[in-house]
């Protein structure tokens, strides 16, 4: 699936993919791309460190 809300999606999928510019650049369970560091900080932003 392919969707901007990516926190909403993270919550419900059993694995996701971060692609940057076309290319893997980080894949894993949904959850744990969820709390990643580097994917809240490069991807989802400020507001996904809250929640």
């Amino acid at each position: 699936m392919v969707e901007q809300n990516a926190t909403r999606c993270l919550k419900i999928s059993d694995r996701g993919y971060v692609l940057d510019q076309g290319k893997n650049a980080y894949d894993g369970t949904g959850e744990g791309l969820l709390h990643d560091p580097n994917v809240i900080k490069l991807y989802l932003g400020t507001m996904a460190e809250s929640r």
